[in-house]
């Protein structure tokens, strides 16, 4: 197989809110190491990844405060791999800031982009599966969304309902619709469907296609990067970006493109995915639960007669002593106490709530 023209682009700008208290800006959960991985999620997303394109392939995007924790999980990362944000702008104008960046490299290329805080089982049906989308796309101007086949209704992820197919109904799928984290009597119509797959947030593409859709679908986001070519790879580019991104609004590439665009395709995946997105899907992707359904991390913790709890701590010198919780988290850290219902939407509302009114070393 010849990877002279394929890459892999590593997101890995987020602050991770979703996994506070243990999860900080001044340190997210990217760089957090995990127990059920034996390293952190942006090593584990690497190494995954350098298993489909060469390792030399592989770019990570961040903003200027990570960039020392990028070099310091991945001591092997060139420079030249490395993508610099001056702020956080969500995808849409990462991903174009990326796409610019890879074309001047290789006007060939193809490319898989994909989280760094993704957890994805089952190596060899991953590598197969990421190869094959990566084939597609090389020769065909089409935008591939990978899709994992649901195991159960979850209201944590985003779907995708396949379009029906033709005679030869072979992968990838034309997309007739996204429906973004639905309410759990809608995620049981998908999932009984048999039309839905989850959204797992990889995309593959080449280059040229995904910049022709921007301009087309972001006409004002492409004006706004434009004269790149000029710039990019000079001592004028920090300034420029930091001008670029100083007047870009907050979007996704899923609202801005995806949904948009008529040349999405999705590409079923079957091998195990988890998006660890917030405490709750951690709880449920662990499968080493105590009797009692507890999910128990670090330090020594006596659950009582609590049940379905998610217990963490980072302290080893500290009980944890709780007594009849049912379906909570406990999170300690040493300067937060998180307790909180552990169902994601409760969490989210309760973590807007306290983000506004607590200090700014507790965010």
């Amino acid at each position: 197989m010849n990877t002279d023209h394929q890459y892999c682009l590593i997101m890995a700008g987020g602050a991770g809110h979703r996994f506070w208290p243990v999860s900080r800006e001044q340190k997210p959960k990217q760089f957090i190491p995990i127990r059920e991985l034996g390293t952190s999620f942006i090593r584990h997303t690497f190494d995954r990844f350098s298993k489909v394109v060469p390792a030399d392939h592989i770019l990570v995007i961040t903003t200027r405060r990570y960039v020392s924790d990028v070099k310091a999980h991945l001591p092997e990362l060139r420079d030249e791999n490395l993508i610099v944000e001056p702020y956080i702008r969500d995808t849409a104008p990462c991903l174009t800031y990326a796409t610019y960046k890879l074309m001047m490299r290789d006007p060939e290329a193809t490319v898989i982009v994909a989280p760094s805080d993704h957890l994805l089982r089952d190596t060899r049906s991953f590598v197969y599966t990421l190869r094959h989308a990566l084939e597609y796309a090389e020769k065909h101007d089409e935008l591939i969304v990978l899709g994992t086949v649901p195991t159960r209704p979850d209201v944590n992820f985003g779907y995708i309902q396949k379009a029906p197919g033709g005679p030869d109904d072979q992968p990838p799928y034309k997309v007739k619709t996204f429906t973004e984290k639905p309410d759990l009597a809608l995620a049981k119509i998908f999932f009984e469907s048999g039309e839905f797959l989850w959204n797992a947030g990889i995309f593959i593409w080449n280059v040229r296609t995904i910049r022709e859709e921007i301009e087309v679908c972001m006409p004002l986001l492409a004006s706004q990067f434009e004269g790149w070519q000029e710039v990019f790879g000079t001592a004028r580019e920090k300034k420029f970006i930091e001008n670029v991104y100083g007047g870009c609004e907050r979007q996704s590439i899923s609202y801005g493109i995806l949904e948009k665009t008529r040349r999405a395709r999705v590409y079923p995946a079957r091998f195990r995915w988890d998006d660890i997105g917030e405490w709750e899907t951690y709880y449920d992707m662990v499968e080493e639960k105590d009797p009692a359904g507890n999910v128990i991390r670090g330090g020594t913790v006596d659950p009582g007669e609590s049940r379905d709890c998610l217990l963490v701590t980072t302290s080893q010198d500290k009980l944890i002593a709780i007594q009849g919780l049912e379906s909570f988290m406990v999170v300690d850290t040493e300067d937060v106490l998180l307790i909180c219902p552990k169902d994601a939407a409760t969490y989210k509302r309760f973590i807007s709530n306290v983000r506004h009114k607590i200090k700014e070393k507790y965010k």
